[in-house]
């Protein structure tokens, strides 16, 4: 991280809450903007890459963490 993103934790929340929360979130900032988000939901691996392609989203980066996932999101 380079301390200009924003992080989101949504560890312990499941399945469709990571996508809905991660969309409202992604809604508040501007064209550009990144956003670290954080979850434990097994799904996610799935749903977040999804979401940020039918969003027109770009995921910058996709890491593997203990006990979950974080995912660097552009917002489009």
């Amino acid at each position: 991280m380079t301390g200009s993103e924003d992080v989101y934790d949504l560890r312990g929340l499941n399945c469709p809450l990571p996508v809905l929360k991660t969309r409202r979130r992604l809604a508040d900032l501007p064209s550009g903007g990144l956003l670290w988000v954080e979850t434990t939901d097994p799904l996610a691996v799935i749903d977040i890459p999804a979401f940020c392609t039918e969003a027109g989203h770009r995921l910058v980066e996709s890491l593997s963490v203990a006990g979950g996932h974080r995912f660097l999101i552009e917002r489009a």
